[in-house]
């Protein structure tokens, strides 16, 4: 029974996939010229080199951003089984929320937050 009910989620999922390609391509449009295929930015013509150097503070802001909203993420599983181990849960998620404003007070504090 899974076996017939798999073929028929694979077969059904290659021929919609196929029916949508042809269908964009028979009435898709179809004038191509040389000013379509050049890159652009929000409608601007570039000038000179687009290997611009760019700003650490975007990559630390980003990676900043990224660390803080993971580790917010594993609050979620911890406060499912809090009820379950008690003293032992609010201590460990004491510690580990004491980590990340430990480590928010570090970053604020050597002005990676500031946006310059």
């Amino acid at each position: 029974m899974y076996s017939t009910l798999f073929v028929t989620v694979i077969v059904t999922a290659v021929v919609l996939v196929l029916a949508a390609y042809v269908i964009a391509k028979l009435i898709g449009p179809r004038s191509y010229n040389k000013i379509k295929g050049e890159p652009y930015e929000c409608g601007i013509p570039t000038h000179g080199s687009s290997w611009l150097p760019v700003s650490i503070g975007y990559y630390l802001f980003a990676i900043l951003f990224l660390m803080f909203d993971i580790e917010t993420v594993f609050l979620y599983p911890w406060a499912m089984v809090v009820h379950e181990f008690g003293v032992k849960a609010i201590a460990s998620i004491g510690f580990f929320l004491l980590v990340l404003v430990f480590g928010l007070a570090y970053a604020w504090r050597k002005g990676a937050l500031e946006w310059k």
